[in-house]
């Protein structure tokens, strides 16, 4: 059994399951994430209307009347007409053909309007069936069958074409236009036990290959799709929405129009921060970077609806040595053939905690990174409490940057011998929003981590007090004005020796 697996033609046994497909093929696929199975192309073909004519004159389109007696004829017929000359042309029509069929003809005559297409069987023969193309309305007796006086199809593309075909021009191709409803109507959406037939095309993931002008943009995008797993969280005629990272801005990169299958990053407004991929062209717009274009996989983006997950891939993926050893940071880069600068403690087991350019596709033009090391020590390790403080959560994975890399930092704010607490510096534009959430009831223990929310003055400070305090929070607020979004786990006492304008690496534990 001949099956397609993301572009790539298989041999399997009858009763075969997508999953027998995915681990010959080694095809990119994550769990919990759609599948798309199209059937055979002549199984598709039952959902096409439309159909390109190829002439050495240009191109001719006709969408499919709902005539399925001839339209049925149509469809099984096409090919035949492919490398035959134009039969005869008039002032009012021209023909192709002929080729044999099973209709039956009528002698009534009709009135006909420019643009329509009829089954004309000629001397009233079925073995002399031709295809009749109207330039103008007229009215004729064309030994039509009794089905909408023969007419299947309306030219929608090409008029200028059918009125320069002569007697010796040629049909050098007809193929169907397979659009996104047409897969739509022969995917469906399924699990890796599903058995195969002969023919299907499987697809298992979205392949991405981003632009070098947009690497905020880029960048963007590698972050969400680290796991090569991404949620549809809208989707519409024209494009598919991810919204994980809604509220982060990047500027302003490269604009470019909006063809099917571009990635874009929506810069400003309501909305910034979201992903989308086109289904259909649109116009360039300066509220959108174009992050990339889809390779592979497109057939997903058709099919997917809202709470889908698909597997993306990009190419490349993202280069990110944050976390990583200064060794093991040297034998990644080696696999892209980049240079490896050391800075800060250089040691090979010393972790790095930011590197130089920030972005992969400004890595990849400049061949060489500088990545800065600390002692492992040094890193502070937490626990974030997303179920209990949402916002809160987001706001200080936002602010830290652990949002975008493994290890993030805080600035120091405030620290002073005695007072039993440190404070660090928020954002005052970031932390709107920030209502009051898992505000503590009786005690702040040592080491939770606080943030003044937006009942107070000083809405997104953070802090960590040293002892237990019963009535205050880390940030020197009443209860009513702290949340409390983690707690240190790892690396507490580094806290009391830090001075204002110090900065402490951070890392979520695992």
């Amino acid at each position: 059994m001949l099956v397609e697996v993301n572009g790539k033609k298989v041999d399997l046994p009858p009763g075969a399951t997508v999953k027998d497909a995915i681990e010959k093929t080694n095809a990119p696929y994550k769990k919990g994430c759609i599948i798309g199975i199209v059937k055979a192309a002549k199984e598709i073909e039952k959902h096409v209307d439309r159909y390109r004519i190829k002439t050495n004159k240009g191109s001719i389109i006709v969408e499919l009347e709902n005539v399925p007696e001839l339209t049925r004829v149509w469809k099984e017929k096409y090919k035949n007409f492919i490398g035959q000359k134009i039969r005869w042309t008039s002032s009012e029509e021209v023909a192709i053909g002929p080729i044999k069929t099973e209709l039956k003809p009528t002698k009534e005559e009709f009135e006909y309007k420019e643009g329509e297409v009829i089954l004309s069987l000629s001397g009233f023969s079925p073995e002399t069936t031709h295809v009749i193309f109207c330039r103008e309305d007229h009215s004729s007796v064309y030994a039509v069958p009794p089905y909408n006086r023969g007419v299947f199809a309306r030219v929608i593309g090409g008029r200028r074409t059918l009125h320069l075909l002569e007697n010796e021009d040629k049909i050098i191709s007809i193929e169907p236009i397979i659009e996104r409803e047409s897969i739509v109507k022969s995917a469906t959406t399924t699990d890796v036990n599903t058995k195969l037939e002969e023919g299907n095309r499987v697809f298992t993931y979205v392949e991405v290959h981003p632009v070098p002008e947009s690497p905020k943009s880029v960048e963007h995008f590698l972050i969400m799709t680290e796991n090569n797993k991404m949620k549809v969280d809208y989707e519409s005629n024209s494009f598919v929405g991810f919204y994980a990272f809604e509220g982060i801005g990047r500027g302003v990169e490269l604009i470019k129009e909006r063809k099917r299958g571009s990635v874009t990053l929506r810069n400003r407004g309501k909305g910034i921060g979201r992903i989308y991929i086109y289904r259909e062209d649109r116009v360039s717009t300066p509220s959108h970077n174009l992050v990339g274009y889809v390779n592979k996989g497109m057939e997903l983006i058709d099919i997917a609806k809202k709470g889908d997950y698909i597997t993306v891939v990009s190419k490349p993926g993202r280069i990110s040595t944050i976390s990583m050893t200064q060794k093991e940071a040297e034998k990644f880069l080696d696999g892209y053939e980049i240079k490896q600068v050391r800075d800060g403690v250089k040691d090979d087991n010393a972790i790095i905690v930011k590197q130089e350019p920030r972005y992969t596709m400004e890595i990849l033009k400049k061949g060489e990174v500088r990545t800065f090391g600390v002692e492992p020590e040094k890193i502070v390790e937490l626990e974030v409490y997303d179920d209990k403080a949402p916002k809160s959560s987001w706001y200080f994975r936002r602010i830290t940057g652990l949002i975008d890399n493994p290890i993030g930092k805080l600035k120091v704010h405030f620290s002073f011998p005695g007072m039993n607490l440190i404070m660090f510096e928020g954002n005052t534009k970031e932390s709107k929003g920030l209502v009051p959430e898992n505000t503590p009831k009786d005690c702040v223990k040592a080491g939770e981590i606080g943030i003044t929310n937006m009942s107070r003055k000083h809405v997104g400070l953070i802090g960590v007090r040293f002892e237990d305090n019963e009535e205050f929070g880390p940030t020197g607020e009443p209860f009513s004005g702290t949340n409390i979004v983690g707690k240190i786990t790892k690396g507490f006492n580094n806290l009391e020796k830090l001075k204002d304008g110090d900065i402490i690496y951070v890392k979520e534990r695992k």
